[in-house]
Formats: C-alpha cells, sequence, structure tokens
C-alpha cells in the first residue's frame, strides 16, 4: 500500500472537458473572454502602463527668483520705489513666498502713551476701573496704564495703554498701491529625482541659445517649457484678474507634475503646471478672502531715540508644489497583470458552469456527465466487465482475419 501510494504521486492528473453544443452560453464565453482581452490590453497595460515599475516617491528642490519695480506716492510712505528685495517677502526665493501688491504704513511710533484703538473690544471703557493697570489688553496693542480716556462722562472710551503710539489705524483699500504688480516675473528653477530609477532632470528647457530664458515667457502653446512667469498670467489662468485680487490678497498654488514614461527616453520627460486659488472657502465671504500680516522696520534719530514703522501688507502667496510619477518596464509586473488576466479568463469559466448547471433547462445532464460518482466495488465490476469486452472484441477479429 505504501509503495503503491508513492508511486501515484508520479502520476499526471489532468482536467476532464465537457463540449456543451449551447450556442448562446458559448457566444457568453466568447464575450467574457473578449472583454478580459480588451479589459487587459487596453486599460492595464496601455492605459495604465502595468507593464511597468512605476516610483511616485519624488525628491524636488524649488528656487525662485523675482523681477519687476513699481512706485508708489502715498502722505504716510511719500515717494517709494519697491524692488524685488522690497516686495518679495522672504527675498532668498523658496518654494512659498509672498509678493506685496498693496499696503498701509504708520509711520514714527515710539514708546509711550496713547488711546487703544476703538477696534479692540478689550480696550472699551466707561470709568478707571475697567482698566486695571498692568493688564494686557487681549487682541490689543499693548499694557493698561489704570486711566479711561472719554470725551464726555456719558460716552464709551478707551483705556490708556503703553505701547508703540500712535496705534494702527483703521484702513479698509479699496484699490493696489502697486498697480503694476501683475508685470513682474517669477523665474521658477525645479529640480526633481526619482530614487528608484536614479533618475534627474530639471524643468529648464536645455538649449544652446543664452537668450532663451531672458526673452521667454511662459504659454502652453507657444513656450510650454519655459520657467518665467508673469504675475498675472498666473493669476488669469488660475480663473481670476490680478487686480481685484491684489487690493486685499490672495493664495494661488502653482502645481508642477511630473508624469515620466522612462521607457521613451529622457527627452520625452516635461513637466506640466497647473494653477488654481487657494484662499476662497465654500462661502466666499469677504471675512476669510485674502492674505495679510504686519511687519516694522526700526530706526533711532539723531538723539538715539528709537522709532519704528508698521507696515500692515496685503499681497499674494504662493505656493508652488511639486509631484510625479516615474514609470519603467520591468519583468515582475507583467508577469503579475498577465497571470491576473489569466484567472480572469477562469472565472469566465466558471460564470459559464453556473449557467449550464442552474439556468438552463437541461442542467441536470450536464450536471451528471460534470460530476461522477466512485465505488470500489463498482469500480471492479466495470473493469472486469471492460476487460470481458476486450477479449470479446480481440477473439471477433482474429476469427474475420
Amino acid at each position: 500500500m505504501a509503495g503503491n501510494f508513492f508511486l501515484s504521486l508520479f502520476d499526471y492528473k489532468t482536467e476532464k472537458f465537457i463540449v456543451a453544443k449551447n450556442k448562446r452560453v458559448g457566444v457568453l464565453y466568447r464575450l467574457i473572454q473578449l472583454s478580459v482581452i480588451g479589459y487587459i490590453i487596453g486599460w492595464v497595460f496601455l492605459s495604465k502602463k502595468g507593464y511597468q515599475e512605476t516610483d511616485e516617491a519624488i525628491q524636488s528642490s524649488v528656487i525662485t527668483k523675482l523681477k519687476g519695480v513699481s512706485v508708489t506716492n502715498t502722505s504716510e510712505s511719500g515717494l517709494l520705489v519697491w524692488g524685488p528685495e522690497d516686495y518679495a517677502i522672504p527675498p532668498q526665493g523658496e518654494a512659498v513666498l509672498f509678493i506685496v501688491t498693496n499696503f498701509f504704513e504708520t509711520p514714527n511710533q515710539k514708546l509711550g502713551y496713547c488711546a487703544e484703538s476703538p477696534k479692540v473690544l478689550d480696550g472699551h471703557c466707561r470709568n478707571d476701573d475697567e482698566c486695571k493697570e498692568g493688564k494686557i489688553v487681549v487682541a490689543g496693542n499693548g499694557i493698561m496704564s489704570g486711566r479711561c480716556l472719554r470725551k464726555d462722562k456719558n460716552s464709551t472710551g478707551t483705556c490708556e495703554i503703553y505701547a508703540w503710539c500712535p496705534v494702527e489705524r483703521t484702513f479698509k483699500p479699496e484699490r493696489p498701491l502697486l498697480a503694476n504688480a501683475e508685470n513682474f516675473t517669477i523665474y521658477i528653477k525645479n529640480f526633481i529625482l526619482f530614487p528608484k530609477f536614479g533618475f534627474t532632470k530639471s524643468n529648464v528647457l536645455e538649449t544652446t541659445d543664452d537668450s532663451y530664458l531672458k526673452k521667454c515667457r511662459y504659454d502652453e502653446e507657444l513656450h510650454p517649457y519655459c520657467p518665467i512667469f508673469r504675475l498675472g498670467d498666473i493669476t488669469k489662468r488660475a480663473g481670476y484678474n490680478f487686480q481685484d485680487m491684489a487690493t486685499l490678497g490672495g493664495s494661488v498654488g502653482i502645481m508642477i507634475e511630473w508624469n515620466c514614461d522612462l521607457d521613451k527616453g529622457y527627452s520625452n520627460c516635461h513637466p506640466v503646471y497647473h494653477f488654481t486659488r487657494l484662499d476662497l472657502s465654500v462661502s466666499n465671504t469677504t471675512v476669510t478672502v485674502g492674505f495679510n500680516f504686519r511687519h516694522t522696520r526700526y530706526f533711532k534719530n539723531a538723539a538715539g531715540e528709537s522709532y519704528r514703522s508698521l507696515f500692515k501688507v496685503y499681497g499674494v502667496r504662493f505656493n508652488i508644489l511639486v509631484h510625479g510619477k516615474a514609470g519603467k518596464f520591468s519583468i515582475v509586473p507583467t508577469a503579475i497583470n498577465v497571470a491576473a488576466g489569466l484567472a480572469l479568463m477562469g472565472a469566465g469559466t466558471f460564470f459559464c458552469d453556473m449557467v449550464l448547471l442552474y439556468l438552463m433547462k437541461k442542467g441536470d445532464s450536464y450536471r451528471k456527465r460534470k460530476f461522477e460518482g466512485f465505488r470500489e466495488k463498482e469500480s471492479v465490476s466495470e473493469d472486469s466487465s471492460a476487460d470481458r469486452k476486450d477479449a470479446l472484441e480481440e477473439e471477433n477479429l482474429k476469427t474475420n482475419q
């Protein structure tokens, strides 16, 4: 018994196939096969490039440089010339930068005592008891001195504070002071690396023309690989007018997308740019729209007294985002997807078997031929009858000879 079991390990077993003469099921089976083949070739291999190994862990470096000059003339600041070192924050060129388009200056502030701004709710008062000496004004500009400053006894005043005086005045911008900022240009230099394939490239077009970067401006059709962008064109491609955005400020995203098929070679890997506005909510209320912050410039007079100028600046914040994917042929994903396709072909056979077994009128007949019972006694009697039949046929053959 043990020897027979050991020898049976070397037997080859194959499946038994039954040909069902049913055209409807046959057509259904061929349609399933064609659908699976179309899915594998069309979607998996051609559309999704299932024969490639991919790398989405893109490593990126972004360097920016701005150019352009603007002139402003206000009663507080006088005549000013604004260069990139003045309106670009930070000036060293990073992937996130802010361009000043509007501002309001509170000049010559000096440490001393003055009235808190009426805009600060915690600074309102009716008597001195509400201005406790040494208390810091919540969301205010300084420390309370203990006095309440009112025009008359029946009015509501504000607490006197120790701060940089005079405090900032109420300012509602109506137009951008740096109106020609839309003509400023930003040079975006992007270096990328796909570490799995050791592939590196830059978004700057490789050309022998030394004057190319001096005269080109990005355009989807004429110069799609020029890395110099006009600010007005960026906001326009994001769907907004630059002058409207420059009044209160805003935030714009510049997406650089790298989708590289490395099987086509180095020269076919190029960036694609997308632009969108980021500071708008669903409600689009004026409270949340825009972008601004404050900064100061300190100086001393001839007597050595410290002063400062407070600037509330509005502008456009640019966020440069880089993402991408690279693919290259590999036998491993190819074999996996081919095997998955063959498995789907088997699913078609299973589905057609279910139709024949449970949905067709002659399902019982098909079931009897597909599934055969086996008993040892029946097997012995069947084998002996088969032997007698073979012997009889052999005897008849000899007689005829």
